[in-house]
């Protein structure tokens, strides 16, 4: 009977077995070589504000250093549409990227459905804003902004990894992709403060590129370099 069954499992699953003590000792001695002492992880509201502040610093350095362009010619409105809204994009993700690298971290929403709706609102604000149709000089300027951009989010990812490479991405691809895409945040924020051309054709390709890019790249070295426990 099922309940005979049942009551034959748990008496076999409570019975105690003796283990000889000898062995217990011998794997003791085989594990405690490689026993060290480790550090906490610092808590995730911390490291999500460490990784704004990068995104955030190394955008207002490449902007100081290049000038502020595009902010001063913004009006005040673009400027309340446009740098609150990347602020909250850069929070969301920073968090997001987090909650990647420390498994079992609670996740309300999807990371990549984060960043879709994140890039749709960023897109959405742009077509607001920018709405001069030309094109001149569409190629040469376009690369330029692109390199630009995707010369900040280098050494954004580089520090976004040092700060998270104590943690362990259960899915290294989309933790790629995730930090990835924080690091280019920082790029086409330094490009919005620094970048004088409003034609948008080339904000709406040229700037939203650098997150794309700097996205993919992350999740194609997620592949290949995925984090250590």
């Amino acid at each position: 009977m099922d309940k005979e069954l049942d009551d034959i499992l748990k008496q076999a699953g409570t019975a105690p077995h003796p283990v000889d003590p000898a062995l217990l000792n011998r794997i003791g001695a085989s594990i405690q070589p490689d026993l060290r002492p480790v550090r906490p992880v610092p808590p995730s509201w911390a490291l999500t504000l460490g990784l704004t502040l990068v995104c955030t610093a190394v955008a207002l350095l490449g902007a100081t250093r290049a000038g502020f362009y595009g902010f001063h010619k913004l009006s005040v409105l673009d400027r309340a549409l446009i740098f609150p809204l990347l602020g909250v994009f850069i929070c969301f993700t920073a968090a997001s990227s987090v909650a990647e690298f420390i498994p079992g971290s609670r996740r309300t929403v999807p990371p990549l459905a984060l960043l879709g709706m994140g890039a749709v609102a960023l897109l959405a604000v742009f077509a607001f804003v920018f709405r001069d149709y030309q094109t001149e000089h569409f190629l040469s300027q376009g690369i330029v902004c692109l390199t630009v951009g995707l010369f900040h989010a280098v050494p954004t990812a580089i520090v976004i990894w040092f700060l998270l490479r104590r943690g362990f991405a259960v899915n290294p691809v989309t933790a790629g992709a995730v930090a990835g895409t924080l690091a280019g945040l920082a790029g086409v924020t330094m490009l919005e403060l620094h970048c004088p051309n409003f034609e948008f054709f080339h904000v709406m390709l040229w700037h939203t590129a650098v997150v794309l890019v700097s996205g993919a790249a992350g999740a194609w070295l997620g592949r290949f370099v995925p984090s250590r426990p």
